[in-house]
């Protein structure tokens, strides 16, 4: 563990545990025993996260009290959603005079099985579903029918071996209405590249450029440039790319609730990030925008054993 580990995780563990943050989450969830399942939970997932150790506490809870409000959990493990650190560069006023301090900032990012389980919780899908098509296995496609025929890999290890070709989505409503769509991932990799500023082979604030995509899953890159590559989109392009998927598919032709839309709008931010600046966490309507306190970690009261303990999952 690393001296910075050492040192912040008291702080935002502290921090959280002052009677006014107290206060701001009881007030916000109202279940006393959800609230506290939540502060064990967001504890237990900012200690095991080096990274989001360095954001500032102030977006990490905004950002879990977002996930809250749409009952999704924080566990990594269950992929809902996650918190992810992002840089927000030094602000000057006209003057040269420093308005805010270069920091890092934690961001709710929508997880693709958080998506499915909002959409499932409309009540109107029969079926959701969104998988990656290896090579070899799309023996047809027809876009005008969205009929297609896929006959997949039977054995489990070899075709986690082959390489993506493409996505296929489809949900079938209650009522019977089906919809699919397909992309290429040559088509995924080109709207990753227009999307997402920290994706795209242009955005290296001036560093050397990136390389292609296909480089990169050959790792044909230095091995210098490996902060270049920091995106989600990188450490997990079919995650990101079965979430696309699934965003494209219900936003055009799904049912939308308002946690969906929430959740969407929120996500859309985090889409759009930059290298050096963090958007901004934005509550649901439903839930009153954090008057955060004023205490720092170094005011807070140290946690109790019992605030330090991580929570399980089945308690999440």
């Amino acid at each position: 563990m690393s001296n910075t580990t050492v040192a912040q995780r008291p702080a935002f563990s502290a921090l959280i545990s002052t009677p006014s943050y107290q206060r701001l989450i009881n007030n916000t969830i109202k279940d006393p025993n959800r609230a506290r399942r939540f502060v064990s939970a967001i504890i237990s997932a900012v200690a095991v996260n080096p990274a989001l150790q360095e954001c500032t506490p102030q977006t990490i809870l905004s950002g879990a009290l977002l996930g809250e409000s749409l009952n999704l959990s924080p566990s990594p493990q269950l992929g809902q959603y996650y918190l992810v650190p992002f840089k927000q560069k030094e602000k000057r006023d006209r003057s040269g005079n420093v308005n805010s301090p270069e920091c890092t900032n934690a961001q709710f990012v929508l997880g693709y099985k958080g998506l499915v389980q909002l959409a499932l919780r409309s009540g109107q899908y029969k079926r959701l579903n969104v998988v990656s098509v290896k090579e070899g296995e799309l023996y047809g496609w027809n876009p005008i029918t969205e009929e297609f025929s896929i006959v997949p890999i039977e054995d489990e290890v070899e075709r986690e071996k082959a390489p993506t070709v493409g996505y296929l989505a489809s949900f079938e409503y209650l009522t019977g209405f089906t919809k699919t769509i397909y992309w290429s991932k040559e088509k995924m990799v080109a709207h990753a590249d227009r999307y997402s500023a920290a994706f795209s082979r242009e955005a290296t604030n001036g560093h050397s450029p990136k390389v292609s995509f296909a480089d990169y899953e050959a790792r044909n890159y230095p091995a210098k440039d490996e902060w270049l590559y920091s995106s989600f989109w990188y450490k997990d392009f079919d995650g990101m790319a079965h979430k696309t998927m699934l965003r494209q598919l219900i936003s055009k032709w799904g049912v939308m609730s308002i946690d969906l839309q929430t959740a969407f709008e929120a996500d859309a931010a985090a889409d759009s990030e930059e290298y050096f600046e963090a958007p901004e966490v934005q509550l649901p309507p439903s839930v009153p925008a954090p008057d955060f306190p004023t205490e720092t970690p170094e005011e807070a009261p140290a946690p109790t054993a019992q605030q330090e303990a991580q929570v399980s999952l089945n308690d999440v």
